[in-house]
């Protein structure tokens, strides 16, 4: 079993509850994103998954072992790569691999054969040779990946991978990921407050505050919002928003002076508007649903609020 499953996880530091008895399951081989801004609770529920802290109720079993009763256990599981370096990078990539390696007990020809079979995978080979600090941040991330597959880890825990990364580094750290599932079976689980990099996994969960407020692939979860978003931006967001109600119909929301609403008819009702309060609308736009879209109509906020 590599999988990942919680049920009402709690955890709290003093009066403050950062986790509200989550309920989560990730199934063996998936890609999956734990998506939230700043303050959602993904680094903790990330800290408890890989038993560097301990939750205050509820449960959690990673690889089948609980985090609580069976720590090593869970470690015997995974590989982790945290948002901080770990290199030391005034070493070359192989002198990493070989103290990494040393760290899980590795030693002699096992080892050599296990740094020669990661970094093919991760597709370091002619890096070997080089000192860490000489490489980009995308050779890192993967010499950082590297070192965690040296243990043959079930699971893969990556806590905001593409930190400090370029869009071409970004597209080149996922294609490792996607081969690491492919080719090993390897269950993957990632934290991000990036949209774009979360709408490619397998599933995604969304927190905000401490609360899953939205778990499913991200097509499904495009599909909660409505096929189009129209967004209207005027100094009358009540009276938009009425027209909205009582005209078409719609459920609309106000976020700092613009009034969005879910649609299929976006470009109709968007004319309406736009000749109906015409002394009122600063501009119409119609687009395709977001991740950020179904974080705000779930929780009526914007994501980096």
């Amino acid at each position: 079993m590599s999988g990942i499953r919680t049920s009402r996880l709690e955890k709290r530091y003093g009066d403050r509850t950062v986790l509200h008895e989550l309920d989560l399951t990730v199934q063996s081989g998936e890609i999956f994103a734990l998506l939230g801004p700043n303050g959602s609770g993904k680094t903790t529920l990330f800290r408890i998954l890989s038993t560097l802290i301990a939750p205050d109720g509820g449960e959690a079993e990673v690889g089948g072992c609980d985090v609580v009763r069976d720590p090593s256990g869970v470690r015997t599981k995974i590989g982790v790569v945290f948002q901080s370096p770990s290199l030391d990078k005034k070493l070359t990539v192989r002198e990493n691999l070989k103290y990494g390696g040393a760290l899980y007990g590795l030693h002699g020809e096992e080892l050599r054969a296990r740094i020669t079979n990661a970094s093919a995978a991760l597709r370091l080979d002619e890096k070997l040779d080089e000192i860490v600090e000489t490489l980009s941040g995308g050779q890192q991330r993967r010499a950082e990946i590297a070192k965690c597959l040296l243990a043959r880890p079930e699971i893969l825990l990556l806590d905001e991978p593409s930190t400090g990364l370029d869009p071409s580094a970004r597209i080149d750290l996922w294609t490792v990921l996607v081969r690491l599932r492919e080719e090993h079976g390897m269950t993957i689980v990632f934290t991000s407050h990036l949209m774009d990099e979360s709408a490619k996994a397998d599933r995604v969960a969304i927190l905000n505050s401490g609360r899953l407020i939205a778990c499913d692939s991200p097509e499904q979860l495009l599909q909660t919002t409505g096929p189009e978003i129209l967004r209207v931006a005027t100094r009358e967001e009540e009276m938009v928003a009425k027209f909205l109600r009582d005209e078409c119909a719609l459920s609309p929301q106000i976020i700092d002076g613009e009034v969005r609403a879910a649609t299929p008819a976006a470009h109709a009702i968007a004319a309406r508007v736009t000749t109906a309060l015409a002394s009122v609308v600063l501009s119409t736009t119609v687009s395709k649903p977001t991740l950020e879209d179904v974080f705000l109509f779930q929780t009526g906020c914007r994501f980096h609020e």
